[in-house]
């Protein structure tokens, strides 16, 4: 999966005995029913490129003043790599182009796939001025 904008939390069906209803982690307005669970720690992040101190660990970290700041040429990508087939629900993104509009995506796409080399888009989308929590359906039937 790739995408050119943080990447704050992805969702799967959890098993019968999962996690009780709640939150996600870091997004107090996005409820989560018991049969999503997240996936964001199970996955392998990288960045397409970053500057020093600015990288997946500032990316990750729930923490709203760090964020991921690329340093090449577009596009910019987060890539996350499971190690065996997830079944995605959604994709939520943090975004703030009231702090910093030079730099927040306009355009945002999500693609999966088996590899890095056949993936497919699910979704793009490109919004004027979004700032906050935006939530990404990727389901398919």
């Amino acid at each position: 999966m790739e995408s050119d904008a943080e990447e704050e939390a992805v969702a799967t069906p959890a098993p019968a005995a999962g996690p009780a209803a709640g939150r996600l982690k870091g997004s107090p307005e996005l409820t989560v029913d018991a049969d999503m669970r997240e996936m964001a720690k199970t996955g392998a992040w990288s960045v397409s490129s970053c500057k020093a101190g600015n990288g997946v660990a500032a990316l990750r970290d729930d923490n709203l003043d760090t964020y991921w700041q690329s340093d090449g040429a577009q596009p910019h990508l987060v890539n996350i790599q499971f190690q065996k087939k997830v079944q995605l629900q959604l994709v939520v993104l943090y975004v703030d182009f009231k702090l910093d509009e030079s730099y927040t995506p306009s355009k945002i796409s999500i693609r999966a796939g088996d590899g890095f080399h056949n993936l497919k888009g699910l979704d793009t989308v490109t919004w004027p001025g979004i700032s906050g929590e935006s939530c990404f359906c990727v389901a398919r039937n």
